[in-house]
């Protein structure tokens, strides 16, 4: 398959895909602030900028999309062309996942990983939290 989007289209397209306020990140947003809990948004301070911080509590909660980040589901699917640059790509960020994750737990922060498909469909997403989170105050 040729990719038949030329370099000003691609870059135009790849501008428009957000790092901060994804539909996963308000879905979990909104569920942790309904069950009683107060946060804080992507704290640049800590390694990896979670999306959602808790400092009382010295917890935080990565919102991570499932294409992006590598997650074992459908959603992670392989781009056609330029196979080398996105498997470079995506490894790396798995990478930098892990260490930001290993980092934070140097620094004593409990850390959670919501993915995109977990969030998007109803579960146990909110007994999850609650069991991570502990009582709400």
């Amino acid at each position: 398959m040729v990719d038949n989007l030329s370099p000003e289209d691609r870059s135009r397209l790849m501008s428009r895909i957000r790092g901060k306020d994804t539909k996963p990140e308000l879905i979990v947003r909104r569920l942790v602030h309904r069950m009683g809990y107060r946060f804080r948004l992507h704290r640049r301070d800590l390694p990896g900028s979670p999306d959602l911080v808790f400092p009382g509590r010295k917890k935080v909660i990565f919102v991570h999309g499932c294409y992006w980040h590598r997650h074992d589901c459908k959603k992670a699917t392989m781009p056609k062309t330029n196979v080398k640059f996105w498997k470079k790509k995506f490894d790396e960020n798995v990478i930098r996942d892990n260490n930001n994750v290993n980092d934070l737990i140097e620094l004593g922060w409990d850390t959670m990983v919501v993915w995109q498909c977990d969030a998007e469909k109803s579960g146990n997403l909110a007994e999850r939290l609650a069991d991570f989170l502990g009582d709400a105050q």
